[in-house]
């Protein structure tokens, strides 16, 4: 089928151009369709001024944006019809196959819930981004949508960072770790405890518990904990990132061009490695369509891997496999209360 996917061309701090180019690319690259949504006047000057074909990229038009000063709840109060809103509304009237922005990031949770909904039987959807391990990389879970959360959100979680890891990713028999201040069963509050009986019970290769020491090892490729935990998470594995970038940098200052040639090839292996525009974005599992935040600072090549990414979404039938799951875990659970019945 040819694919179209919407993509928000005011969100984030490169708008509109840095969407327009990754449009372009992924015409030309992906041979996808894109729907860019935003002051048309602004992306056509754009794309005038910096030769960028237009082929087999489609204008849906307003002028209205929603901005990272903007609180979350704005984009269904006053803002409904900003480029974030649109290309969701657009999403779920099927108009596109998936949704990309590297807008305001709670405006686009709240958006997404709201307009194009949640799959049915999900408790809350995940701002689910992926990380860069010692042995490929690892989907985190939840990494700032849900502060507080329920044992049974967590599971959920759990088996749609699995599905994600399997589907999009390539990964087999992903492991499943929980994070929590120590590996043995009686450790963390009775969050962590209550979703650790659940997870242990559950048709998913399941680690146990994992410290965030081990996170960057790779033991694990599905990372499960609540929001607030894993915002935590995520920002200092960021910013670890970034320090030792420029730690490397500077231990090899002054080794000279032949120095450098010689160790040029393994740093950028590793700089790339850490590096989010080479990932995509954050997906937000639990959505009825597949819809990506971008990094907020992504450049037209962030955004092009974007697309990609949810290009694999679709492709890889991430929702459907959700939906399928959860019906198979509805008809199991069902079984089992038949059995004891009788």
């Amino acid at each position: 089928m040819h694919m179209r996917i919407i993509l928000d061309a005011m969100g984030g701090d490169h708008a509109p151009l840095a969407p327009v180019e990754a449009a372009a690319q992924a015409v030309r690259e992906l041979g996808v369709t894109v729907l860019l949504c935003g002051d048309e006047k602004q992306i056509l000057t754009i794309a005038k001024e910096r030769s960028i074909p237009m082929d087999g990229i489609e204008i849906l038009h307003t002028e209205d944006v929603i901005t990272m000063h903007d609180t979350p709840t704005d984009i269904t109060r006053g803002k409904e019809n900003c480029s974030m809103a649109l290309g969701l509304k657009a999403l779920r009237e099927g108009k596109g196959d998936a949704f990309v922005s590297a807008g305001n990031s709670g405006a686009l949770l709240v958006g997404a819930t709201m307009f194009t909904r949640r799959i049915k039987g999900i408790t809350r959807a995940a701002m689910a981004p992926i990380l860069p391990t010692a042995h490929g990389h690892a989907i985190l879970m939840d990494a700032g949508a849900n502060v507080e959360c329920r044992p049974e959100m967590l599971l959920q979680f759990a088996m749609m960072g699995s599905i994600y890891m399997n589907k999009v990713m390539g990964i087999a028999n992903p492991k499943v770790g929980l994070i929590n201040n120590g590996t043995e069963e009686c450790k963390g509050r009775a969050l962590e405890q209550q979703t650790y009986a659940l997870l242990k019970d559950a048709p998913l290769e399941f680690y146990g518990n994992i410290e965030a020491r081990e996170v960057p090892s790779g033991a694990c490729q599905v990372l499960i904990t609540d929001g607030f935990t894993g915002n935590i998470v995520l920002k200092l594995y960021e910013g670890m990132a970034s320090f030792f970038s420029k730690m490397i940098k500077s231990m090899f200052t002054g080794f000279g061009k032949l120095g450098a040639l010689f160790i040029y090839k393994k740093l950028k292996a590793f700089r790339d490695s850490m590096d989010y525009k080479k990932v995509g974005g954050a997906v937000l599992l639990g959505i009825a369509s597949p819809v990506i935040k971008a990094h907020g600072s992504s450049d037209g090549g962030a955004l092009f891997h974007a697309i990609g990414q949810a290009k694999t979404c679709v492709e890889g039938k991430v929702v459907e496999t959700i939906v399928e799951a959860l019906a198979a875990q509805k008809q199991a659970a069902k079984a089992e209360v038949k059995a004891e019945a009788e």
